[in-house]
């Protein structure tokens, strides 16, 4: 029977043969489907900003359907699909902040540890006396600095102990 080209995206094969070949990735569907299959991995905020741009398609709101699908030029997206997608926008917008000013770009790794040898080595003389800046130096010296964590596959001895503390049975029987 020969060769055949199979795509990936359209999800078809045909006999591979240079004519062939030319008219199906120059094709319509082709291309319908190329783009399709890309737009799968658009983040929010351009997708949010496309449907904006977009008119509403009369002929979903009117019958709930469209003869043109996912390929319509005109938004098939509800009042509460936008809605939705502004919040998934604001969200993953504020964790990207978040994360930003997690990271502290003047700190190394090095002045974590010497700081924290410091913190340890020190007894604590202050007590109950502890002013508002101290007890903010304590916290940001209790975070691990994000560089320590970017590491994959940290053995469970060198990741730092979960808020709770490890959770340890009573009736364990070791050996």
């Amino acid at each position: 029977m020969g060769r055949r080209y199979y795509c990936d995206y359209c999800d078809r094969s045909f006999q591979d043969n240079m004519h062939n070949r030319k008219k199906h990735l120059n094709g319509v569907q082709h291309h319908r489907s190329k783009k399709a299959w890309f737009d799968h991995f658009r983040d929010s905020s351009a997708i949010l900003y496309d449907e904006q741009a977009k008119k509403a398609c009369r002929k979903f709101l009117q019958k709930g359907i469209c003869d043109f699908g996912p390929n319509c030029r005109f938004s098939h997206m509800s009042e509460e699909d936008l809605a939705y997608l502004k919040r998934q926008v604001e969200d993953e917008r504020q964790l990207r902040e978040d994360s930003e000013d997690s990271f502290r770009p003047g700190r190394s790794i090095e002045e974590w540890l010497s700081r924290r040898e410091k913190k340890q080595a020190a007894p604590s003389v202050k007590g109950d006396l502890k002013t508002k800046e101290d007890s903010e130096d304590d916290r940001a010296e209790s975070d691990v600095p994000p560089q320590l964590l970017s590491i994959p596959d940290l053995p469970l001895s060198l990741l730092p102990p979960p808020p709770g503390g490890w959770k340890v049975k009573t009736n364990t029987e070791w050996g």
